[in-house]
This record gives C-alpha cells, structure tokens and sequence, in this order.
C-alpha cells in the first residue's frame, strides 16, 4: 500500500479528461482532499482482473456495484433500488437506481452487469476471482462457462429490461447479497470498455466511474495518483472529500517522516515505528483481516512434497517473536487455517475458536521440529536442503522473512533458506505461475464464511500456489457449496471444519500472523471506515476538517 510525500489537492479544481470520452467530475466546493498513504502498488484497475487488496480498495473508491458495506460490516443498496427473491432462493432480481450513471453521462444499466459478470466467466478474461461466480456465488452455468463447455450468453444472468436484472443460481447462497459488494460482480460499460480495448483500466482515460470518486492521475505501477469527488454520483451529498490522494511507501521510517512533515493524513506502520507513536492519540491499531502465511510449493518440488519436512518447518517457526519483535502492530500469531474471530454460526459459535486447536500439527516446538526433520532427512536420503523464498519488497515484509530464514536455519541445521526480494506484483505473479519453491503471502476475506479461506486450497483452485490436491477434501467443500450439506447448515459448519483438519493435518501452509494495521489518522480525520472483510477502507463518510 504506497509511496512518497502527496501534493494536495485544491479545495475547487477540475480535470478534463480525453482518452476514451470520459469527463472527470468537479471537485466540491469547501471541502479537502485525504492524502493517503499505500505500502505497494495498485496491481490493477480492472475490476474482474484485480486480485489484491489495494487494487480493491481503489477500484471501489471509483466504481459501486449492487451492495455495499455499512460503517458495522452489514450490508445495504448501493447501485440496486429493490430486490426480489424467489420462493426457493433460485432468482435474484434487481432494480437497478434510476439516478445511476457512468462518469461519461451514460445511465448504469442492467447490460452493464451482465458484460460485468460475463467478462468475470470468460476463459478468455483469465480472471482469477471467476470462482467467485461458481464455486462461491453458484451462478447458473458459472462453472461450465468458466471450463468452456458453454457460451459466456449462458451464464445465469439477464438484462430484462435497461434497469431490471435477473440472476439465477444452481443452489439458494445464504450469503449470495454479501458477495455483491465485491470488485468481481461490478459492471463494466461495454461500449466504452471496446472503445479502450487492450488499454482498459490502464489509466485515467481509460476507467469510468460511477461511484463516489473519478480516477483523474493514474498510470500502472504510479507512486503517486489521484481522485477526484464524483459530482455526479448518485449519493454524491453524502460524500464530503474533494478528493483522495495516494501516494506509495513502502519503508515505515519514511512514511512516519512524511506524516509529521503533514504529507499524509493516514499512513501505515510496523516494528520499530510503532513503538515511537503507540502513545500518541492519533494512533490505532486496526484488525485488517488478512492472514499471513508460507506456501510450499510440493507438486515442483520433490523435497518440500515429504509431508515430515513441512511438519518440521510449520514447528521450527517461533510466530510470537515475529508479531511482538518484528511487527508490534498489534497482529497475533495464527496456527490454523482460518483466522479466529472472523466467521460465526447462527449459534454466535466462532469457527476458529482459539489459537490452539491445531497444536498438534502447528506450533513453535523445536524438538518436534528436529523430530520431523531427522525423518525426512532419512526418507529423502539427504542431510542438507537449499530453498528459495520469494517476498514482497517492503520493508516489513522483508524484516519477517529474515526472521523466518533464522527460525529455520538455526533450529533445522543443513537448511539454508534463500531469500528472493520482488515487488508484490511479481512476486503474486511467480506464484501464480508456479515458478517459485517457497512464498510468503497473505489472504484477506472476501466475504465472512470460511469458504473464503477453504476454498482456496480445492485442487486447480487459481490460489492453491502449492498445486495441493486431496480427493477427501474436495469431496468435503463441495458438499458444503452445491451437495447435501448447501442448505444444511449444522452439517455444512461440521464439515469445513473437517477440511481444515484435513489440511492442517497435511501442512499445505505454514499460518503465522493475523494482521492488524497500525495506523496514524490526523486528528482533524474522521470517517475512515475499516473492515476486515473484501474492501478494508472505504472513504465515502470521511470528512477532513
């Protein structure tokens, strides 16, 4: 999340923008912009493309979909006036607002979440959030359009008139409204996103707003870029900014410096910054949803695919030293699968009740580790290992990933750990690719069940990095998606929670940290919204006094 020191925005200033016919709106009259602080790059601006959490939060300060998320994390209408569902759950139809419209003058229309929702089920689109449609969402057809044995004009969703949109689902989803506020079900105006062609969402020109803000400085990978109040946004008096200015940080000694140089109204930090600003009143630490955690790669690498090296590895790693030494932002330490005090049942039961259920397959246990690395030294046949882990280029990241080679070399002798620093693009990228033996990445929520995080690891899954695949398992999850557990909600919590053993028991990841954001606000800031699920900041309520 971002960089360097922010020019402010004036209190009344206009952008004109070209490119593919889109005019930027005015700012408003007597308000201010927030200058904002992001520790990496925006991957992309693409709504059905974008994979990561800064992409998210910028896509969504320009572009509203169905439903959006209030101040307590519930949901509500953005874009959708009315909503009607079928006896059976099967048929969601939506109202879509009349006082909707694009940045370009051009009316929000039922056919702009059908090309929305298509392009997402496109094989050819290549989006990665495609399962959001089918193996989340149950969209009719979603999955066989996503395999290519049917059109994208099959997907379960119509236009049945400019403002009327009809979606039909495989099986009733309890939480099918919470998924709607999420970047992938946002429409796309299809005339202008042809007009752009292959530069879609690339810039400025070449994004069209219909939410609270226009995008009026943007070019892939900025440091720096802005936005703009959206005067013709529907709910445009609810929005009080002028404008929102980012700007790309990824060393928290640097952007403390900014902030008490007035650069930045909100910024990010950890380790040693932390412990020089806990005091001040402007401080907060922010619970922000991801789970941080290893992946090795075991279907590429035959040495990281023996079960008792990974259970030697996940035991070497001493996770409290790395949230109380390294990140001091108020993180815990994880040793499940899915973050606890994230997703309940209707008995208000948490699904990761404590950080000790899997202590027997995940803790800092140095003689266990040496236990289970003197028995994969003897099934491997070798008494020294060389890996390579890829990490983020922050200064965060970097810190936690030498803690991590220390924690493994010294408590595993023979095992050298080689660290591979790349910007988080390319570091998403190699994993995505597979090219890569070790990575340390994260997961936030998309939506609060915990599918969100199972989900991942279902054998072909695009965020299964590892290339892990258990029949059982698999077996499990879709019997809580399409089977007999769908509708049967007692059966459906037992049996993911099976699952998580399940890979738990197997060492698909090593978990470590649940993040928490520390966060330094301005004092005269107030409104930021956070949440720890799918968009962690939103900015429509925020006012800069």
């Amino acid at each position: 999340m971002k960089k360097i020191a922010v020019i402010a925005l004036a209190s009344a200033f206009a952008f004109g923008i070209t490119g593919c016919g889109k005019k930027a709106a005015e700012s408003a009259a007597g308000g201010k912009a927030l200058n904002v602080m992001i520790e990496v790059e925006v991957e992309s601006l693409d709504p059905q493309i974008a994979t990561d959490g800064t992409s998210f939060e910028v896509i969504a300060d320009f572009t509203d979909g169905l439903k959006q998320m209030k101040a307590d994390g519930s949901v509500t209408d953005a874009l959708c006036a009315g909503e009607t569902v079928s006896a059976d759950g099967l048929t969601y139809t939506f109202k879509i607002r009349s006082d909707a419209n694009w940045s370009n003058g051009e009316p929000v229309t039922a056919d702009d979440f059908v090309f929305g929702w298509q392009r997402a089920a496109d094989p050819k689109t290549a989006s990665e959030y495609a399962y959001m449609l089918s193996d989340i969402g149950q969209v009719k057809n979603a999955a066989a359009v996503e395999a290519g044995k049917m059109s994208v004009d099959q997907l379960g969703v119509k236009a049945i008139d400019a403002k009327t949109l009809e979606v039909q689902l495989e099986v009733p989803v309890s939480y099918f409204d919470q998924i709607l506020y999420f970047p992938t079900f946002y429409p796309v105006n299809k005339a202008f996103f042809e007009k752009c062609g292959d530069s879609y969402a690339t810039s400025a020109e070449t994004t069209l707003s219909n939410g609270a803000f226009v995008l009026t400085e943007y070019q892939p990978a900025a440091v720096s870029f802005k936005l703009v109040k959206n005067e013709k946004y529907y709910d445009a008096s609810r929005v009080k900014l002028t404008g929102l200015n980012y700007q790309v940080i990824k060393d928290s000694q640097q952007a403390l410096l900014s902030y008490k140089n007035g650069d930045f109204d909100t910024i990010l930090l950890a380790g040693d910054q932390v412990d020089q600003v806990k005091d001040d009143p402007e401080f907060k630490s922010v619970g922000a949803g991801y789970l941080w955690y290893i992946v090795p790669m075991m279907q590429k690498v035959p040495e990281l695919a023996n079960l008792n090296l990974r259970m030697a590895m996940t035991y070497a790693l001493d996770r409290e030293t790395i949230v109380k030494n390294v990140l001091k932002d108020g993180s815990i330490a994880s040793f499940a699968s899915v973050p606890n005090e994230f997703a309940y049942n209707a008995k208000g039961e948490d699904f990761t009740p404590n950080q000790t259920e899997f202590s027997d397959v995940c803790a800092f246990d140095k003689a266990k580790a040496l236990d289970y690395y003197n028995k994969a030294k003897t099934e491997l046949k070798k008494n020294s290992f060389t890996f390579e882990m890829i990490v983020d280029d922050t200064t965060i990241q970097q810190n936690v990933a030498a803690v991590i080679k220390e924690e493994l070399e010294s408590t595993l002798p023979g095992l050298t750990l080689n660290l591979r620093v790349e910007p988080k693009k390319q570091r998403v990228q190699d994993m995505q690719d597979g090219t890569f033996q070790i990575g340390l990445t994260r997961w936030g929520p998309d939506y609060a069940d915990p599918m969100t995080y199972l989900g991942m690891w279902v054998t072909d899954n695009a965020n299964n990095y590892g290339l892990w695949s258990n029949k059982e398992y698999d077996a499990l999850l879709e019997k809580c998606t399409t089977g007999e557990f769908s509708q049967k909600l007692d059966e459906r919590w037992s049996a993911m929670k099976q699952a998580q053993r399940i890979m738990m028991e197997d060492a698909v990841i090593f978990p470590l940290y649940q993040q928490a954001n520390a966060t330094l606000i301005k004092s005269n800031v107030t409104g930021i919204e956070f949440h720890p699920v799918a968009l962690n900041r939103v900015f429509k309520d925020t006012i800069k006094q």
